[in-house]
């Protein structure tokens, strides 16, 4: 009985969720991404074949596939999908919010004919390699030193399609479609991939705050044109802090010491930016090149440090998306459909981690689903993990089929009279 009012609540937070995105589609595909949530949450897989089963619909498994398949190609599902997230995301950006942008990749060795399989990133040699695969970025909001990211975008590109210009461009594609919804609220963070001339031109054209791990490159500083890496030796350390990891389980302490130096770009001149250098996390200083630390408090470079920090925190997200729902058995031969699908499990995530997981509305709920999967399991490192765990453990005993997600219905409810939302009788 436990387990089906969990259900139950589950199942009408997922309609309530539905709620808010379907305006902007048409009811059946409103319909669909119903479907497709509904499914990917309960078998934690996202190949059409466990989401037609997840369904238990009374037509032929054949039919509910063709039909899944076919609606992946909806004109307006991706980019539709992209924007509402976005946008309900930004609700929880603020102007020291951090975005934190982590690129990705899904590997696909196999899988010889999808439409624009392109050689991908190879881990053992640093570089892209003989691994097929698509490339990918999400975004995710986080308050700097928490570890409850807001999924915000999700997309996912092949370096051999029409139009591909760059993985910049894609990146940049990414930021612009975030910024619009946060009216340039954030600070955007990113790895040493984001260490690029033209990225940098992006994000001040934009106005945009940002902190970006530097490679090595020239910067002028006080009037003379040095590598950032020697800088980085010279640069005199003002304040010293114990930095606390959570390492397989184990808690980590490293000490760290922290100063700055203002740089310039030597290719763009006019701009006064400043390297917050890092000692102690390895034997060369990190470097972070950003539009903050304009004094030299330490609050100030405490805000840049931490927040690249934050970063590594979040990390656990792709895993999360990747391993709880099977990201990489992803098996849809046009391209187009692979990218829709990307922004389907886009959905399903901000669902499971921000509506949920991350919510004080919803705290009762998440605490439940993820106690259903602490009795069957080891309590996971990652919070998130027990969320899909649990949400599916709930939805495969509760026992019932699903019954879609009605538009038409959930635009009733948001057209309901004051007095009828509280139940009240006007009779």
């Amino acid at each position: 009985m436990y387990d089906t009012t969990i259900a139950t609540k589950l199942i009408d937070q997922l309609k309530k969720f539905l709620g808010r995105i379907s305006p902007h589609f048409h009811k059946p595909v409103a319909r669909f991404i119903g479907d497709m949530m509904y499914g990917i949450m309960k078998e934690k897989d996202v190949k059409l074949s466990s989401i037609v089963r997840a369904l238990k619909e009374e037509t032929t498994p054949k039919k509910v596939e063709d039909r899944l398949s076919r609606m992946l190609s909806a004109k307006g599902l991706e980019s539709g999908l992209h924007g509402v997230i976005a946008a309900e995301g930004a609700r929880r950006v603020h102007r020291d919010t951090l975005i934190i942008l982590d690129p990705s990749d899904v590997q696909k060795p196999y899988a010889k004919k999808m439409e624009y399989l392109a050689k991908v990133w190879d881990g053992s040699k640093g570089d892209v390699g003989d691994n097929l695969g698509f490339w990918g970025c999400m975004a995710v909001a986080c308050e700097s030193g928490g570890r409850r990211p807001v999924p915000l975008h999700f997309r996912l590109w092949s370096a051999d399609s029409p139009g591909f210009v760059s993985e910049n461009d894609e990146v940049e594609g990414v930021v612009k479609a975030i910024s619009r919804h946060t009216k340039k609220r954030g600070i955007y963070v990113y790895d040493r991939g984001g260490d690029n001339i033209e990225f940098y031109r992006f994000l001040l054209s934009e106005g945009l705050d940002f902190i970006v791990r530097l490679k090595e490159r020239h910067v002028r500083s006080w009037k003379r044109t040095v590598m950032c890496g020697e800088l980085a030796w010279q640069c005199r350390m003002l304040y010293r802090e114990v930095v606390k990891f959570d390492h397989h389980g184990e808690e980590k302490r490293v000490t760290i010491e922290f100063g700055v130096v203002p740089v310039r770009l030597p290719d763009i001149p006019d701009r006064l930016l400043h390297m917050v250098v890092v000692r102690g996390f390895g034997k060369k200083p990190m470097m972070l090149l950003t539009t903050l630390a304009q004094n030299t408090s330490r609050e100030a470079l405490w805000q840049v440090v931490e927040g690249y920090i934050t970063r590594w925190r979040v990390e656990d997200t792709i895993r999360h998306v990747k391993q709880s729902y099977k990201l990489e058995d992803i098996r849809l031969f046009r391209y187009g459909k692979l990218k829709a699908m990307a922004a389907v499990v886009l959905a399903t995530i901000h669902f499971s981690m921000a509506w949920i997981g991350n919510s004080q509305k919803h705290e009762v709920i998440a605490r439940s689903i993820a106690r259903m999967s602490f009795r069957i399991h080891d309590v996971p490192d990652f919070h998130f993990y027990a969320i899909a765990d649990g949400a599916s453990d709930v939805l495969k005993g509760h026992g019932g089929r699903w019954r879609g997600f009605d538009p038409a219905e959930a635009e009733r409810e948001a057209d309901a009279p004051l007095f009828e939302f509280f139940g009240l009788n006007t009779g």
